[in-house]
């Protein structure tokens, strides 16, 4: 998810203090540009959005067996990240970027800042998350941006919580939702998408008159919805947030879950598995990397089942190799989101901008 992000889960998995991955490793690229004879780089860098993270030990064992010791060099948001890759075209910050969703896929490629490489293990992912068929980026993780719901509050009031996009506009639920600006926030700009994805180009402004006229309310990001304005998070429980409605990530539940003091049994928050918008993140090699062949190897690592699995009590997000293990965490408090909303990455490089004057126009002026 670009936070991701947002993704995916990995902005909530910030909020909640877990300590980001700092930069391992140190070791210096001692290769000497246009020497031929010069010793190769045992250094490979990882630019990355801020949630970039992964068990100590798990990158350690990378090292150990590749001989390359991993720099992380963290660039903002993801879009941030991007951008700066963009401007830096040819003469990359580093080796392979990761964070690039599918929001902003069709912007990256465009820029032609990745060169194309198909990792070892791309056999193993899941066919419908290879959307670049040219392997100019390898997709690493899943995440769906969905409507969450306190539980607490729905059971008191007798009220069946939401589980689609279109109970969201019915009476009952007028003045719950909270959501996030589309322009300034992915997971604003990821429900925005699902209503696109939902209702089309024809429908999906109309629905929104429709939220504006039920109360939603909307915020500058996700940290202000869902720590701040929603009644079921822990952050937003202390805020005394009266929104019991919020856009957040299917695997915020699991987050709950994990968090809680005291850890809960059953998790406090739900998921309205209707109203889903599916995030798929990428990693490329840079074009110009001093380190190609590093970049190569990284590149293996990251789709390959280790690191799969590793992730998603790393970064909330779903791996996207077939075989790949949830942890029991996932499985027990999660949900499956069967039929998420999905718009295609040139579809959106198209619209988005104007997309999201519209709506700015339409629900926040």
């Amino acid at each position: 998810m670009s936070t991701t992000k947002k993704f995916a889960g990995a902005a909530l998995a910030t909020a909640l203090g877990v300590a980001a991955l700092s930069a391992c490793g140190g070791a210096k690229d001692e290769s000497a540009s246009g020497a031929s004879d010069a010793p190769k780089s045992k250094t490979v860098t990882l630019v990355s959005h801020d949630s970039f993270n992964v068990t100590d030990s798990v990158l350690k064992e990378f090292e150990q067996q590749s001989g390359y010791t991993v720099k992380v060099l963290k660039s903002g948001d993801a879009g941030a990240a991007l951008n700066q890759e963009i401007l830096t075209k040819g003469s990359p910050r580093g080796d392979v970027f990761f964070g690039v969703d599918n929001t902003l896929l069709s912007r990256a490629l465009d820029n032609g800042i990745f060169t194309p490489y198909e990792a070892k293990g791309l056999g193993d992912v899941k066919p419908e998350y290879v959307l670049d068929k040219e392997h100019r980026v390898t997709p690493i993780d899943s995440g769906d941006i969905c409507v969450n719901y306190d539980k607490a509050y729905f059971a008191d009031k007798k009220i069946a919580p939401p589980q689609t996009l279109d109970d969201l506009v019915k009476p009952e639920y007028k003045n719950l939702l909270v959501t996030e600006n589309a322009a300034t926030s992915s997971p604003g700009l990821g429900f925005l998408l699902a209503s696109v994805g939902k209702y089309g180009e024809e429908g999906w402004k109309d629905y929104w008159s429709k939220l504006k006229a039920n109360g939603v309310e909307v915020v500058d990001g996700w940290e202000q919805a869902y720590n701040e304005r929603f009644s079921g998070s822990a952050g937003g429980k202390k805020a005394k947030g009266d929104r019991p409605l919020v856009v957040s990530y299917a695997s915020s539940p699991p987050v709950e879950v994990l968090y809680g003091e005291p850890q809960p049994a059953e998790a406090p928050t739900g998921v309205a598995t209707g109203t889903c918008f599916r995030q798929v993140e990428f990693a490329g090699l840079l074009k110009g990397a001093k380190n190609e062949e590093g970049g190569k190897a990284l590149l293996d690592f990251l789709v390959g089942k280790k690191f799969q699995e590793d992730m998603p009590l790393q970064m909330f997000v779903n791996p996207v190799v077939k075989d790949a293990k949830l942890p029991e965490l996932f499985t027990k408090h999660g949900v499956v989101v069967e039929k998420p909303e999905n718009v295609a990455p040139e579809t959106i490089a198209k619209n988005r901008e104007q997309w999201v004057k519209a709506w700015s126009s339409l629900v926040v002026k």
